[in-house]
């Protein structure tokens, strides 16, 4: 008979908080345990796992890769422990549905609240956690199980030591705007007038970027560049201020006014696409099913 490894949760609890408060003095002060009691714990449950868990990073403690996974399970664990004493003790439970989504900085937020909406929508209620930072952190993230998709503007790499699926929500062209003025002027000859117009664009490492550059030369369209921007939110407010015009996924055009920007003009021949990437070949995440087919049915449609 094959003997079972069991799970010491005392140990793993030790590690959960540690890993959430970033320090084993914070953790220690919250579950009001002593320090070098916890730092055993937790050396006993990297023993029994036979893994290092954490790594030190200057002063802090960070999460080894094995770590992450680890924590991955482990908030679950917790999670539906703190769900099934509410449930005893009669408090309201929350079944809210929890959909952990990782979103490139790359990608524009009007575009991110589009593909999201029907989650924050949907009845019964789900509790949607957003994370943004570069894509590959946050494709780190989603193989360790800390994140249940990622929306990118590109698909994931096939150099990656893990496994990611990627699905396209859709693809569509993009519409230049500016503050009223400048658009009234640069509306006038489109797409020749953006020529020595002021440009705010994204950076080179974007997917949008590069689409857009091969249309300018293709066109022969020469605009001045006056910023570059990683973060698509910090665009649109330069934007606003009237400092240039900026491009955007014409699938939000109806949101510009809220920013008191205006559509120069549109055009299908520079494209830009939006993915989600999971762990997964089969969606199965709920969450993850109905913001993939909203999108690519009725946003992209």
């Amino acid at each position: 008979m094959q003997r079972m490894n069991w799970l010491n949760y005392h140990h793993l609890r030790y590690f959960w908080a540690v890993a959430k408060e970033g320090s084993l003095r914070k953790a220690s002060e919250k579950l009001r345990v002593s320090q070098p009691s916890m730092s055993a714990q937790i050396q006993a449950l990297q023993e029994a796992l036979g893994e290092k868990l954490f790594r030190r990073s200057g002063r802090t403690l960070a999460l080894t890769e094995m770590g992450n996974v680890v924590f991955g399970y482990a908030d679950g664990i917790f999670s539906l422990g703190e769900e099934m004493m509410n449930t005893v003790k009669g408090r309201p439970a929350d079944h809210a549905i929890k959909f952990n989504v990782g979103i490139a900085d790359s990608v524009p937020k009007l575009v991110a609240k589009e593909i999201l909406k029907p989650a924050f929508a949907h009845v019964p209620r789900m509790q949607v956690a957003c994370h943004e930072g570069k894509v590959e952190d946050l494709l780190a993230q989603l193989a360790a199980l800390r994140l249940d998709m990622v929306l990118a503007d590109e698909p994931a790499s096939t150099s990656l030591k893990f496994k990611t699926f990627n699905h396209l929500l859709g693809t569509c062209g993009v519409t230049f705007c500016a503050v009223p003025a400048l658009a009234r002027k640069l509306r006038k000859g489109f797409p020749k007038s953006l020529n020595d117009a002021p440009a705010l664009l994204p950076t080179h490492n974007s997917n949008l970027r590069r689409s857009l550059e091969k249309w300018f030369q293709a066109a022969d369209i020469h605009p001045r560049m006056v910023g570059e921007f990683d973060d698509a939110a910090l665009m649109i407010v330069v934007a606003s201020d009237g400092v240039g015009f900026m491009p955007t996924a014409s699938v939000v055009n109806r949101e510009l006014a809220r920013y008191k920007l205006e559509v120069i003009g549109t055009t299908e021949k520079c494209q830009d696409q939006y993915y989600a990437i999971s762990g997964e070949r089969r969606l199965t995440h709920p969450a993850v099913v109905l913001v993939t087919q909203s999108a690519q049915k009725e946003l992209f449609k």
